[in-house]
């Protein structure tokens, strides 16, 4: 198991494995004092062999998985607990250096779990957040929530209330090439969703990666007006005009997180002169990012050119976040 790519969280496969009879566990960091590898909010799937997302690795994600499967193994013991919550500190008794405390919440999940995790995929598929309050013992309740971040609150009975965001990251790609490729393989260990598009449907590969949806388009285009508020648009097809045509239409919308077209500085130059001929605004070409990718990686391999890329888009979306939090501080205190 330590030598399998690492899966990044969801809960769609908390749904899956209940609906395949699997026992699984769902793991949450739940509240954090001092340093520690990762902030609450965190959680990972634990199954008999399995597992999805990770809260920091080490011996603490050991600790961790040690616990859930012994619940789950215990399980149909009477008088074992369903949901616990326990401290770990992150000390010598871990052979780890952080120094915090963490407490983890571990749960159970059954076939009852299946209504609040559809619930939670139908608000998701709407761009809506949920509420879970999470008592020791007893039914779960969700409410609807306006939050544009996830959150936790650990209670003084060890109950807890977390708050449920979509993905902060939708991914619209355009092509299919190599660099396309690479980061498909990147994006897949991410939290976030991608819509691959490409006109020629011979070039996706087989059993993409669940949070990856490939589609073959001839009107790609279509596809720029159909995305939701805040996309991160990668235009790099295999046509310098395709290219430029949606780069025009993305510069209709004005509520995009990111927009990125692959090529030079010299591409960049020819195509705003071309688009302010065709009556683009030049006031909005610096929102446009080409070259894309984080400065001193020079490597044009495909892979190195979507590690650059990809880091750029956790820097924007680390920054989203961040005035997010801000104005959401400020909305409660003004």
């Amino acid at each position: 198991m330590q030598d399998a790519p690492l899966k990044p969280f969801r809960f769609a496969d908390a749904a899956r494995w209940l609906r395949a009879g699997v026992p699984v566990a769902m793991v949450t960091i739940v509240e954090v004092k001092g340093s520690a590898p990762r902030e609450a909010g965190i959680r990972m799937l634990v199954t008999a062999d399995d597992l999805v997302g990770t809260i920091g690795g080490g011996h603490l994600e050991w600790r961790g998985m040690d616990i859930a499967r012994a619940m789950l193994a215990n399980r149909h013991v009477g008088g074992n607990p369903h949901r616990r919550v326990e401290r770990i500190p992150l000390g010598p008794a871990l052979g780890q250096c952080c120094g915090g405390v963490v407490k983890l919440a571990f749960e159970v999940l059954g076939p009852a779990d299946l209504a609040w995790l559809d619930t939670l995929e139908e608000t998701f598929a709407e761009g809506r957040s949920l509420q879970r309050s999470v008592p020791l013992a007893g039914a779960i309740t969700v409410s609807d929530s306006r939050a544009l971040l996830p959150s936790v609150t650990l209670h003084a009975d060890d109950s807890w209330t977390d708050t449920l965001v979509p993905s902060p990251m939708h991914v619209v790609l355009f092509g299919a090439g190599h660099v396309g490729h690479a980061l498909v393989k990147v994006l897949a260990t991410l939290p976030c969703t991608v819509h691959w598009v490409d006109e020629r449907d011979t070039l996706f590969p087989g059993g993409l990666p669940e949070n990856v949806e490939a589609e073959a388009s001839d009107t790609p285009e279509a596809v720029v007006d159909q995305a939701p508020p805040g996309t991160y648009f990668l235009v790099m097809t295999h046509s310098h005009a395709l290219d430029q045509s949606l780069c025009e239409r993305i510069f209709r919308r004005n509520d995009f997180a990111y927009f990125g077209l692959i090529g030079s500085k010299t591409k960049r130059a020819r195509f705003e002169h071309r688009m302010a001929e065709h009556g683009i605004d030049p006031a909005r070409f610096p929102e446009m990012t080409c070259p894309m990718g984080v400065s001193g990686i020079t490597d044009k391999a495909p892979a190195m050119i979507a590690v650059a890329i990809v880091a750029q888009l956790l820097q924007v979306r680390d920054q989203r976040i961040a005035a997010l939090a801000a104005n959401r501080l400020e909305a409660m205190h003004p």
